[in-house]
């Protein structure tokens, strides 16, 4: 949009003369005078004086009022509110001018995500003739060169009126979750008909983050232990809540809302409703971060070792959040990144925004223990932990927390459809053979009382939760 200036909310550049240079039109227009000139006083021809006049008095015109300050360029990306994968991202890169002299041309370019798929671009106001789409812009809103590229690679001119200011705004579709950056993007300007041009002016990109999209997911109340008094959870264990377990015989304390009559009357005995206590539990998502594995196409496309983790990670946290419970994350991998636990919406965003920022690190050392090893991790705590098994460190992390006494459950996040090695030799072999020893760990783990599960959404879990649940409240060997 062209019109008045607002205060710029960035300036990228200060005035200056020193940013700007003549052109080569410039050099021709004065060597072209000049030499007409010479020609005409050593010759005595005065048609050659007459000659060159123009070019002197249109360079003299043209450079009267000489430019001082450079273009002022800002970007302006996801200002609409979240934006989940397969949203609709808008974002615009303007360019002012803050000096007294119009910029005759206005030459923008911008880097843009491969994960921010543009298919619409151009300046805000401009019509095209006849109905035609914007220049670079096919009417399906597709690159017209059909290369398949973003709308975005490629320049795009105008000009800048005095104290103005020009918006490019990019328009298409977010691909992936994460923060991708639009951006850097630059200007260079020629003014004074042509004869002086500006350097590039570049500023810093922007991100837009973009948020995974979460399957709905629903799990088993079914706990494992809960810490807590109160929750919506049926636990297996008696207390106040509104499940109920069977009918007793009265006992001291019990409350008198209790007494079930038509049993008492029947028995000649009072008779109390028992009921098992409702509570809620703490879930720690530890997500192994170790290893990366197939090729993410975005939403709607495969899915990596990292989508399939982020966006199970994305739905869990919501399901339990919803049901107020506390959620907590941790990372293994070098960074050992950690999200206190708590609840409630904030807690939700706050995992969002959390998410954002995971990456597979490899690294060949193991500092993880002195930094979440189990005596970090809460006893009451469902652990559920995110892993490709791609790492035999994995597969010991989960061991050992498991013989600690933590409840663990492993949900495989390895794609189903990971294509074996094409080349030739021994490739094939060794990939069934990796295969072969990765299911062997498996079933090592489940011998150690890890189950391992493959995620699939919803009801992905229930099975494990009810059977990690059962074996929490069952009588422990050599009880009394």
């Amino acid at each position: 949009m062209t019109g008045p200036t607002a205060p710029v909310p960035r300036s990228t550049e200060p005035d200056s003369t020193a940013g700007w240079a003549p052109t080569p039109a410039l050099a021709r227009a004065v060597l072209l005078a000049g030499l007409l000139l010479v020609a005409g006083v050593l010759l005595g021809r005065i048609d050659l004086v007459v000659l060159a006049a123009p070019f002197a008095l249109g360079t003299a015109y043209a450079l009267r009022r000489r430019p001082t300050a450079l273009p002022q360029v800002w970007v302006t990306a996801g200002d609409d509110g979240p934006l989940v994968e397969g949203g609709a991202v808008a974002a615009t890169v303007s360019v002012g001018n803050p000096d007294t002299v119009g910029y005759d041309l206005v030459v923008v370019r911008s880097r843009v995500s491969p994960w921010l798929r543009i298919t619409r671009a151009g300046f805000a106001g401009a019509e095209p003739a006849d109905g035609a789409a914007p220049p670079g812009v096919a009417p399906t809103g597709e690159p017209a060169d059909g290369t398949g590229r973003s709308a975005a690679d490629r320049p795009f001119v105008t000009s800048v009126p005095v104290a103005a200011v020009v918006d490019l705004e990019l328009a298409g579709r977010a691909l992936r979750w994460g923060r991708h950056p639009v951006g850097p993007a630059g200007a260079r300007v020629a003014a004074a008909g042509g004869l002086l041009v500006s350097r590039s002016v570049i500023v810093e990109p922007e991100a837009v983050r973009v948020y995974p999209r979460t399957e709905p997911f629903e799990a088993v109340e079914a706990m494992p232990r809960a810490a807590g008094l109160v929750g919506a959870h049926h636990s297996r264990r008696p207390g106040e809540g509104g499940e109920l377990a069977g009918v007793r015989i009265f006992a001291p304390g019990d409350r008198l809302r209790r007494i079930d009559w038509r049993v008492s009357l029947r028995a000649r005995q009072l008779h109390v409703a028992a009921t098992l206590s409702d509570r809620d539990a703490e879930v720690v998502v530890l997500l192994d971060v170790l290893a990366e594995a197939g090729r993410s196409g975005g939403v709607g496309g495969a899915a990596s070792v990292l989508d399939t983790t982020v966006r199970a990670t994305a739905a869990i946290a919501e399901h339990y959040l919803h049901r107020g419970d506390r959620v907590s994350l941790l990372e293994y991998g070098p960074g050992a990144r950690r999200l206190r636990p708590a609840a409630g919406r904030r807690q939700y965003l706050t995992v969002l925004e959390w998410l954002l920022d995971v990456r597979a690190e490899a690294s060949q050392h193991e500092p993880y223990d002195q930094v979440f090893g189990p005596q970090m991790l809460s006893s009451d705590a469902l652990v559920v932990v995110l892993t490709p098994l791609l790492d035999e460190r994995s597969a010991q992390m989960l061991a050992r927390l498991a013989r600690s006494g933590r409840f663990v459950v492993a949900v495989d996040t390895l794609p189903t459809d990971l294509a074996p090695p094409k080349d030739r030799g021994w490739a094939e072999v060794a990939y069934r053979l990796w295969r072969l020893d990765r299911d062997t760990m498996i079933g090592q783990l489940r011998e150690h009382g890890v189950p391992v599960v493959r995620w699939a959404g919803a009801g992905s879990l229930d099975q494990v939760l009810r059977d990690v649940a059962r074996l929490a409240t069952a009588p422990r060997v050599g009880s009394r």
